[in-house]
């Protein structure tokens, strides 16, 4: 009988020889390309998904001074140089436990991630004018740059990071990440659509970087203890998701129902529109760590 050989590293007990089916991250990112697409079509090629989320945006005028210019600092704060110091940090926390594999995958996706949106938004997808527009409302702005980099960044820390710092991580990155999807609706910069296509962009690149790590075996299942943390910490993400989408779903649905698009508050649909984007951005988060639930490098 051959027994697996068992070794500590970064105090992660892992067995050498027990392999991770890859096929669950091929399917996350099929799954989430899929959703990109959906997005794309119900938001931007149907006069009702334009009209909703242009009243989104005019509910968004409405704003408090305060909670607007919260809005546009956070966002400012995201640079090419803040980028790039986080995207360093993350290479260098591969470097400091000797895995270039686990840099170059986080570091991929942070990149890729770019790469990818901007190519998309600037040459690829047209917003064809549907509904009376004036101004910047007329341009395509899907997918949105800031949640990709605030998603990518999330997703390019759990893979980087030991296991037992990744409840730091999701403590740490994920209301940030979350924040400034909601943030860029808020300042006017993107519509619902835009941070919904992001997060789903986001989760196909890590999920790929994943299933790469899981190719090469460098991906092992845990065998330590539960961390409690982690575990109330991933509870209350779940408690998160699930009141956002039930308040989005009434901000729109009662509304909607009752009066139609044109009868209801351009207010209120933002309102909803902030909580789909925050559940949003917390359901991607949520399946990529549920994809590496008890798996660590």
């Amino acid at each position: 009988m051959i027994h697996s050989e068992r070794v500590v590293v970064d105090d992660e007990v892992v067995g050498q020889t027990a392999g991770v089916s890859s096929r669950r991250w091929l399917v996350i990112a099929a799954v989430a390309a899929a959703l990109t697409v959906a997005v794309y079509l119900l938001a931007v090629w149907t006069a009702s998904g334009q009209a909703l989320e242009n009243a989104a945006l005019r509910g968004a005028d409405q704003a408090d001074a305060a909670e607007s210019g919260q809005a546009w600092q956070a966002l400012d704060e995201i640079t090419v140089y803040s980028l790039a110091g986080a995207t360093l940090l993350i290479a260098l926390t591969g470097a400091l436990r000797r895995r270039w594999d686990l840099a170059v995958a986080a570091v991929g996706v942070i990149v890729l991630g770019q790469v990818v949106v901007q190519v998309l938004k600037r040459f690829v997808l047209v917003r064809p004018a549907l509904v009376p527009v004036t101004g910047d409302f007329g341009h395509n702005s899907l997918p949105s740059g800031h949640t990709t980099i605030a998603m990518t960044v999330l997703f390019a820390a759990v893979i980087v990071a030991p296991y037992r710092w990744r409840g730091v991580v999701m403590l740490v990155v994920l209301p940030w990440a979350v924040g400034i999807g909601q943030y860029t609706l808020t300042a006017k910069w993107h519509r619902l659509s835009d941070t919904l296509a992001a997060d789903a962009i986001a989760l196909a690149l890590a999920a790929l970087a994943s299933w790469w790590l899981a190719r090469r075996g460098a991906v092992h299942p845990y065998e330590g203890n539960r961390r409690l943390g982690r575990v109330v910490i991933g509870a209350f993400a779940v408690l998160a998701a699930l009141a956002g989408l039930t308040l989005g779903a009434i901000l729109w649905g009662v509304p909607l129902a009752r009066e139609g698009l044109a009868g209801a508050d351009e207010w209120v649909i933002y309102l909803g529109a902030g909580s789909f984007a925050s559940a949003g951005s917390i359901v991607a988060a949520l399946v990529f760590l549920l994809s590496w639930r008890r798996l660590a490098t």
